[in-house]
């Protein structure tokens, strides 16, 4: 039996149900990470610029400031409609099989994920295991301290 850790995938469905259901969410930025204001406060973000709480220099950061809230009172601020997890998940597209599987597992929150925008990346981590052909029972032996993904094997 599979403990709480482990994930059975049933390929395209469940990634499926799941990107359907992420959908809806938004972007968001873990604080402390960027230094980014993204509350949508105008003055706020303005402050945030003023006390060096960014990655950019005071002028430019209060630029776009400015530039943003100007685009929103003008109603020109496009979020892709909040796709991005559909998005992210057509660059999966490009595997096959179980690298495909173990890529969308990835987007939609499985494994682990180490580092940040603001450090140069983030690096996702997810632990597949491929059913063989004809089995109908795997005892399963972790190999990471990552969630495992079951992949059942290729018809």
């Amino acid at each position: 039996m599979l403990s709480k850790k482990f994930h059975l995938a049933r390929v395209a469905a469940c990634f499926g149900a799941a990107a359907l259901l992420s959908m809806g969410a938004t972007a968001q930025i873990a604080s402390g990470t960027t230094g980014i204001d993204a509350t949508g406060n105008a003055q706020s973000e303005m402050n945030a610029c003023k006390t060096g709480r960014t990655q950019q220099d005071r002028q430019t950061c209060m630029t776009e400031v400015r530039n943003a809230n100007a685009a929103k009172r003008a109603g020109k601020i496009d979020n892709a409609n909040g796709e991005f997890t559909a998005n992210a998940l057509k660059r999966c597209d490009v595997f096959k099989g179980e690298d495909q599987v173990a890529c969308q597992a990835r987007i939609v929150g499985y494994g682990k994920a180490d580092g940040s925008v603001a450090g140069g990346g983030v690096v996702r981590q997810v632990e597949t295991v491929v059913v063989p052909p004809g089995a109908t029972n795997v005892r399963v032996q972790p190999q990471t301290s990552t969630d495992i993904v079951v992949i059942p094997a290729p018809q």
